[in-house]
């Protein structure tokens, strides 16, 4: 009796320690799955970047080298991307796109912070169709309206001024805006601003001194967003805009090489990092409030 008690234990370790070997292999191949394709994903997101970093720094003699490693070296390419002599005023570009964008963002958060709150906070008649037509009007192809905002900006002298591309840019975030902070205005507990009210605060007071702080990640991961999609915009601003008052995606589309009817290549690729530094580092700096914002809202 005890040798058959004495084996079953011991078939029973066996099977324990086998189904634990297993566990364990199964947990390892998930974590390698895991940092398999985070290391795909990422590459295939930085391949692009990276080999326009390379690109810019090349001469352009060898501009397609299918070598993927920096190769004559040279910083002639920023030269030509900043030089005002052929044309390529990309420093007056961005100052442009820094202040359009700005602007933009400014706006699409003073307007959306409100209405976000009300279509999260707020019972009212034709509420949901509101947010349907705000979700609508940021799948709406934007060349559908470039002819109409064209002819009617030509007809009131808009056309290659600052507002010209502020408010249809304002129109394109606006949607964005809206729609990121009622999802995180509805996840917020309605007992902190009935705590406020309870303790004197007006609605006003409870929105200013307890929303808003609480709301803080969101709409600075909201602004980052807004910042970004006016920045890279180019259609409307390829119509709308001239030589005073364009953007660096229309700057650099424009540029001249050194040669008549050659494509500069490297200068645009030069000018791309140039443009596309920034708004890495500007992520790299607040990656955590951009995070914060992202989950805020997701756990009551």
């Amino acid at each position: 009796m005890s040798t058959s008690t004495a084996t079953a234990t011991t078939t029973a370790d066996a099977r324990s320690a086998t189904a634990k070997g297993v566990a364990r292999r199964r947990a390892r191949w998930a974590s390698s799955r895991t940092y398999i394709s985070a290391a795909v994903i990422v590459i295939w997101c930085l391949l692009p970047f990276y080999w326009m970093v390379v690109t810019a720094f090349r001469e352009v003699g060898y501009t397609f080298d299918p070598t993927p490693f920096f190769t004559h070296v040279t910083w002639d390419n920023f030269a030509t991307a900043f030089s005002a002599d052929r044309g390529n005023h990309l420093e007056r570009a961005m100052l442009n796109s820094l202040f359009i964008s700005s602007v933009t963002t400014a706006v699409a958060l003073l307007f959306g912070v409100f209405a976000a709150y009300a279509l999260a906070r707020l019972n009212f008649r034709g509420k949901f169709l509101v947010l349907g037509i705000v979700l609508g009007a940021s799948m709406f192809p934007g060349v559908a309206i470039v002819t109409p905002l064209f002819q009617l900006f030509t007809d009131i002298n808009w056309t290659g001024t600052y507002q010209a591309l502020i408010i249809p840019n304002i129109s394109f975030v606006l949607p964005l805006t809206v729609y990121t902070l009622t999802s995180f205005f509805r996840e917020m507990p309605w007992e902190l601003e009935e705590a406020a009210r309870i303790d004197g605060c007006t609605a006003g007071q409870a929105f200013r001194k307890v929303i808003m702080p609480l709301a803080a990640p969101a709409v600075f991961t909201t602004a980052i967003l807004a910042f970004i999609a006016a920045w890279n915009e180019y259609l409307i601003a390829s119509i709308l805009s001239n030589d005073a008052t364009q953007t660096v995606t229309v700057a650099i589309a424009n540029f001249a090489g050194a040669q008549p009817h050659q494509e500069p290549y490297t200068a645009v690729m030069a000018a791309g990092t140039v443009v596309t530094i920034p708004l890495v580092v500007l992520v790299l700096i607040f990656q955590r409030k951009i995070v914060s914002g992202l989950t805020a809202g997701a756990v009551k």
